[in-house]
C-alpha cells in the first residue's frame, strides 16, 4: 500500500527509562507521536501536548443537566400538578436538592461516558492497532511517524537512552484487535 505510514517505535523495560527518554526527546524537539504504557504515567500525561477538554464538557453537562431537572420538578410540582399539603408551599426548593443532585451526577457520569468514548473511538467491533504486543503487559513504547523526524538521529537516542527494542514497522504490519 502506498499511503502506510512508517512508525519508528523505541520499547523500554522500566519507567524511569521511558521518562527519561520522553525527557531527553522532548529537550531535543523531537516530535513524539504516542506513548503507550501498561499503566499512566502522569509526567507524559502533562507534557505531551495533548489536552484534554471532558472537564469543561462534563461542567456544561452538569450545568445544563442541574438546570432541566429543577425546571422539570417545579414544572411538576408547581405548575401542573401542584398539591396542597397542610398549606405548605409547593415550590418547597429544599425538598428538590436531593433529586436533582443525585441526577446531576447520574446525567454528567453517562453524557462525560459517551463523549469519551465517541471522542476515543472505542465502541463494540472497532479494532484498534497495537503497535506492539508489550505495551499492554510490561513494556513502555515510544513511537515516532518516521517521515516526521530524523530517523537514524532517533535511532541513535534510542540505543543511547537504553531501549531494548528499536522497530520500524509500516501501519498495514500492526495487529488489530
Amino acid at each position: 500500500m502506498q499511503d502506510d505510514k512508517k512508525q519508528l517505535l523505541g520499547v523500554f523495560d522500566g519507567e524511569e527509562s521511558l521518562v527519561q527518554a520522553f525527557r531527553k526527546f522532548k529537550k531535543e524537539n523531537v516530535e513524539i507521536s504516542d506513548v503507550f504504557t501498561p499503566f499512566p504515567i502522569h509526567e507524559v500525561l502533562e507534557n505531551h501536548g495533548k489536552k484534554t477538554r471532558i472537564i469543561t464538557v462534563s461542567w456544561f453537562y452538569g450545568f445544563f443537566a442541574a438546570a432541566a431537572v429543577l425546571a422539570f420538578l417545579y414544572y411538576t410540582a408547581v405548575i401542573d400538578w401542584p398539591l396542597n399539603y397542610g398549606g405548605k408551599p409547593s415550590s418547597a426548593f429544599p425538598s428538590f436538592i436531593v433529586v436533582t443532585l443525585i441526577l446531576t451526577i447520574f446525567s454528567v457520569t453517562i453524557l462525560s461516558l459517551f463523549t469519551f468514548s465517541a471522542r476515543a473511538r472505542i465502541w463494540p467491533n472497532v479494532g484498534k492497532p497495537v503497535y506492539h504486543e508489550g505495551a499492554t503487559d510490561d513494556k513502555f513504547v515510544i513511537m515516532f511517524d518516521a517521515e516526521k523526524v530524523d530517523a537514524e538521529k532517533v535511532k541513535q537516542l534510542l540505543k543511547d537512552l537504553g531501549a531494548i527494542e528499536i522497530v520500524e514497522k509500516l501501519d498495514s504490519e500492526t495487529s488489530i484487535v
